[in-house]
């Protein structure tokens, strides 16, 4: 999961961004199950949650030159560096 703040009035660009060039390639990525961008207009702060089959998986994603790249695509709609951090799925409906 990450933490995200995106630049005032850039939360459809940067939308467009993950759902056009971003998620794509991570589906693509071995282990990768899913994205959720959680967004609020009015602020720009997002939540982006990304689902994989394991911790491996992920861990061996964000060694991955591509990972560096795929964020950058966010670059010119950030308001400053995504925070991350780790959490197990322990109830899913």
């Amino acid at each position: 999961m990450s933490l995200i703040e995106f630049q005032t009035g850039k939360v459809d660009e940067a939308s467009r961004i993950v759902n056009e060039s971003i998620v794509p390639v991570m589906k693509e990525q071995k282990g990768f199950k899913g994205q959720l961008l959680l967004t609020q207009r009015d602020t720009g702060k997002a939540i982006s949650i990304n689902l994989w089959d394991t911790e491996a998986d992920l861990t061996v994603f964000e060694a991955n030159p591509l990972y560096r790249e795929l964020l950058g695509k966010l670059a010119g709609v950030l308001a400053g560096p995504p925070v991350a951090e780790r959490y197990e799925v322990s109830v899913q409906a």
